[in-house]
């Protein structure tokens, strides 16, 4: 889309807010009630694999970082173990059941329906959601979701934004913690008859631990800090007595280091949405919305004595745009019948401009590569109550696009054009389809199954970004195929007693044109995309495998017993890899990345406005390369969560990761080098509700 379309929507974005903050403090003749949602839960999501996580836990959680919130939920992962204050920011893609083996998302993430995995790279930045501006979030395990777009391969997590009953008029955290770390978080909300006013932000930053164990560290290796903030402001007004409309403007920066000289990197970004929800006896939404992201990297390679580290790549600028709109309607058809009916498109644009081949400290290369997609879609999702039963059925068909794709290399100085390629458009059509029924032969139990196909599309950065990890060097390619998935799940859910429910899923998938990192070579040597390999390094470029098969079970237990509440949830997947060809070696293999088990549970008491609760992780023996050379052992975490009120509306908080200090295996380098996650971390803090 060009800049000059993307200006109205960009201004309607920046002006709304005042003009809300202005109708929210009049008096409204006639009282009307806004939510800041979207329209209701959907009937037929009964036929589903569904984890809700509620606010109470969102706000109490030993890190208050959204990837440790989600960890509750057995089977979703990153593509690392490493959480976002250590991690590359490119590595922390999010994905379901087992299909891992590529660092972009393969699970679809939205906030109040709008997508959020990064336009460029499909990752997710997880330290642009401060956790105390969430409300609610929805994990829905499984593909097929034509309702919210194309990408949810693996399944789909909706996060909705605080509503004005979760919401204190103040709400101010800080906590300091281990290695001279500062957490705070803030909001204040202005809630009036026909609307409300939220204005949250959140600050980060500490010194960091060394990445690298113990016993392999060098001179070179030193503790990796972090600084991140994020702000955001959301109005919502009833502008007729069954239609609302909700406004967010929101921006991050995210400032790490990897360890190491010439290893820092850093996301900025911005977002505007505006949408229209109306609640009669026609259901309705439109939505718009802009996001623009700036990241930049540096690579480094550190020599086998660890005495040195020398630069080797400098993605000095990667811009991208995210462009898009979603319209849908629900007709009234009866108590017993849903349907949704709608379209969506979605704008991606960036390039990224680096600096590679060092000699001497200094480079001699530059490179830029970039392109365009876009996805265009319509959609229905029904339902229909027969009795005992619940029939689900949903179907959509997308146009996609790639175009604009383009290498340029030259060399700095002489100025001579090594490699001036405009790789050819390529389009085509998609369908997503998802069937599904429950059943409730007695009260207590409830049984379902399902069917579904989905897709995703490439992203710019796995089409045109080559990266680094250490020593490794990846290439990019752009000449990838949309990756497809078809699975069918049968599962129950079981209330026997009150308080207590049990969930249990079995599934089976298979990811067809599975995009990975394949081997095609090691060090030393000069390989095309990515320049020197030195001696301790591996080539890989990005490939379509055949397909990835995963199947396997998950188990989800939540019981609520007075002030007492316990939570479980339990993934077992058995995932392999089918290729030929190049990649023919990795045939039968896991996929990298990716573990059998993951478990999660919690045990926490609430009385008198104090709370205690405690949570044991543990995540099984995983591998980091698509070979299945290099393996990360099984790590178990427990992590601690207390607050004791000291006056009205002030509670003193106490938190602990990784309690016990377990070395959490989070890369495994050529070099033979292990990264751990976040070791042992205190905090001590206050929070104020008034």
């Amino acid at each position: 889309m060009p800049a000059s379309h993307r200006l109205p929507l960009l201004a309607i974005a920046l002006v709304t807010p005042t003009a809300l903050s202005a109708q929210v403090g009049e008096p409204q003749s006639a009282t009307i009630t806004v939510t800041g949602r979207g329209l209701a839960d959907r009937p037929g999501e009964r036929a589903l694999d569904v984890v809700t996580i509620d606010r109470d836990r969102i706000t109490q959680n030993a890190s208050q970082r959204l990837e440790n919130v989600l960890a509750d939920v057995a089977g979703l992962q990153q593509f690392r173990r490493s959480d976002s204050r250590s991690a590359h920011p490119t590595s922390q893609g999010i994905t379901l059941r087992g299909l891992g083996g590529n660092a972009s998302s393969r699970a679809l993430l939205v906030l109040d329906g709008v997508p959020q995995a990064d336009p460029f790279g499909g990752w997710v930045v997880f330290p642009a959601y401060a956790t105390g501006r969430l409300g609610r979030i929805r994990v829905t395990r499984g593909g097929g979701s034509g309702f919210w777009g194309p990408g949810a391969l693996a399944g789909t997590i909706e996060m909705d934004s605080a509503t004005p009953d979760q919401l204190s008029p103040l709400d101010l955290a800080v906590a300091y913690g281990s290695r001279q770390s500062v957490d705070a978080q803030g909001s204040a909300s202005l809630v009036r008859d026909g609307g409300f006013l939220t204005v949250s932000g959140a600050y980060a930053r500490g010194d960091g631990f060394i990445p690298i164990v113990a016993g392999q560290r060098g001179p070179v290796d030193r503790p990796a800090p972090y600084e991140q903030y994020s702000g955001a402001a959301r109005g919502v007004v009833g502008i007729a007595p069954s239609t609302e409309l909700q406004m967010t403007l929101a921006a991050f920066h995210d400032a790490r280091e990897r360890g190491t000289d010439f290893t820092d990197n850093r996301s900025d970004g911005a977002d505007a949405s505006i949408r229209l929800v109306g609640r009669g006896a026609w259901g309705w939404s439109a939505l718009g919305y802009i996001q623009t992201r700036q990241f930049a990297s540096r690579y480094a390679s550190v020599n086998a004595a660890r005495t040195a580290a020398t630069l080797t790549l400098d993605q000095y600028n990667v811009p991208a745009t995210g462009l898009g709109a979603r319209v849908e309607v629900s007709p009234p058809l009866g108590d017993s019948v849903t349907l949704r009916l709608g379209g969506d498109i979605r704008d991606t644009s960036g390039r990224t401009q680096e600096l590679y081949t060092y000699v001497n400290g200094l480079p001699t290369r530059r490179r830029e590569a970039g392109g365009a997609t876009r996805t265009m879609g319509l959609f229905a999702d029904g339902s229909a109550a027969f009795g005992i039963a619940t029939l689900t059925a949903a179907a959509r068909v997308d146009d996609w696009r790639i175009r604009n794709g383009r290498l340029d290399e030259a060399a700095l100085a002489s100025g001579a054009v090594l490699t001036d390629t405009d790789f050819p458009d390529r389009s085509g059509q998609e369908f997503t389809g998802r069937i599904g029924l429950a059943v409730r032969p007695v009260a207590p139990l409830s049984l379902r199954a399902a069917a579904y196909r989905g897709w995703r599309l490439p992203t710019l950065n796995e089409l045109y970004r080559p990266f680094r990890a250490g020593a490794d060097a990846t290439a990019a390619n752009a000449g990838l195929n949309p990756e497809r998935i078809e699975g069918v799940e049968g599962g129950f859910d079981l209330t026997p007693a009150t308080g207590l429910r049990l969930s249990g899923t079995y599934f089976v998938n298979r990811l067809t044109d599975a995009i990975a990192n394949v081997t095609l070579g090691r060090g030393p040597g000069t390989f095309p995309g990515v320049g020197f390999v030195a001696a301790n390094g591996v080539y890989r470029m990005r490939r379509n495998l055949d397909a990835i098969r995963a199947e396997g079970f998950e188990l989800d237990a939540n019981w609520t017993l007075g002030p007492i509440q316990a939570r479980g949830s339990w993934s077992r997947t058995n995932a392999r890899v089918r290729a030929s060809g190049a990649a023919a070696a990795l045939a039968g293999l896991r996929p990298a990345q990716t573990p059998r088990d993951q478990l999660s549970a919690t045990l926490g008491i609430e009385q008198r406005g104090a709370a205690l609760s405690g949570t044991v992780r543990h995540i099984g023996r995983q591998f980091e390369d698509d070979q299945n050379s290099r393996t990360l052992a099984p790590a178990t975490t427990f992590d601690a969560y207390a607050a004791v009120p000291i006056l009205t509306g002030w509670l003193i908080e106490a938190r602990a990761e990784n309690l016990a200090n377990a070395r959490v295996e989070a890369a495994y380098s050529g070099a033979g080098l292990i990264e751990r996650a976040t070791p042992r971390t205190l905090w001590i803090g206050v929070r104020t509700r008034l």
